[in-house]
């Protein structure tokens, strides 16, 4: 086979390729064990597999014993798939789309930056959980009268008060109900708080992510995350490709000669344009209460444009940026930005 289109799942693979005229010359279910025994036994070849869960580590593997692995967005597969859903269909759709010249692909992540961002997705739950118990703890003590400051810092020492049963004003028999919200809302900070340490530890040893921080709104974990998600950014062919991997450039809706333009496309990985936007709007924020030491810029583009449509433009330039510094090897430069 030519090329080989590979369906994966937790136990039950399958397999379909096709050589050179196109013609089907291998169909086969496969059990998990038997993976790497089975395509190590014929001639290296190109293998297509859809970037889901475990495909980096299928294409870390099948690397390794020769084969040319190619990982593509599952939203390009699917035209591919002539009638039904079945795993069979689905390897079939996979290996010819692999063979499509204008076919996008992912790169295959190392084991570092899956690490990385193992740690980037543990955080980000542990940060929704906490989250969820602060908004909790804060309607049920406003029923006794007791409105906590913003802020996570106010709850979680107010919590820390609960858990050690020191009274702070609130009934004996909701205390069962409190102290219990209130360990586990300790727990999840320090667990947090331990993460975000690790990550940053890890930016501040990774000289390029130092760079990045460079950039006004872009943090430790911004630039931890981009590092770990991108790997290499030669993969694009300009900034304005990055920001519109990113979901950050306007939809386009253009026809008849007009030019329509819509919202941005939101595509590609949320988590960073979260982090991107988010970072941003701190910039905006501090724009606007100290004006005098912002960037021109901004200021401009916030007399012309609502916050939040100006946020959003920061968070394109600022991936254009990141681009540009990540390709040529280079430092933050605030005049060219």
């Amino acid at each position: 086979a030519t090329s080989i289109g590979l369906d994966i799942a937790k136990n039950v693979f399958e397999v379909h390729g096709i050589d050179q005229e196109g013609r089907v010359v291998l169909q086969r279910t496969i059990r998990r064990r038997q993976v790497i025994e089975f395509f190590s036994k014929i001639e290296p070849t190109i293998v297509g597999i859809e970037a889901c869960g475990t495909s980096h580590f299928w294409a870390r593997e099948l690397t390794k014993i020769g084969h040319d692995v190619r990982l593509m967005p599952p939203v390009y597969v699917k035209p591919y798939v002539k009638r039904g859903k079945s795993d069979r269909a689905d390897a079939a759709a996979i290996c010819e789309a692999v063979t499509r010249p204008s076919m996008r692909f992912v790169p295959i992540k190392s084991e570092e930056q899956q690490s990385m961002l193992s740690l980037h997705r543990a955080r980000a739950l542990l940060v929704k959980q906490r989250t969820q118990i602060v908004n909790m703890l804060r309607g049920l003590l406003a029923e006794f009268g007791i409105v906590v400051p913003k802020g996570i810092g106010k709850i979680t020492q107010l919590a820390e008060r609960i858990a050690s049963s020191l009274d702070p004003g609130i009934p004996s028999f909701a205390m069962a109900v409190f102290v219990p919200l209130a360990d586990q809302l300790c727990d999840m900070d320090k667990r947090v708080t331990d993460i975000t340490k690790a990550i940053m530890l890890a930016a501040k040893s990774d000289e390029r992510a130092r760079r990045l921080q460079q950039i006004p709104g872009i943090g430790p974990i911004t630039s931890s995350a981009i590092l770990a998600t991108v790997g290499t950014p030669e993969q694009f062919q300009s900034g304005r490709d990055f920001a519109a991997w990113l979901g950050l450039t306007p939809l386009n809706k253009s026809s008849g000669g007009k030019q329509r333009l819509g919202r941005i496309s939101k595509m590609g990985d949320r988590y960073i344009r979260r982090l991107l936007i988010g970072g941003m709007t701190s910039r905006v924020r501090f724009a606007r209460s100290k004006p005098e030491t912002a960037d021109p810029w901004l200021l401009a583009l916030l007399e012309r444009k609502p916050a939040r449509l100006a946020t959003v433009a920061m968070a394109n330039k600022a991936a254009r940026i990141i681009w540009a510094m990540l390709t040529k090897n280079e430092s933050y430069k605030p005049m060219a930005a």
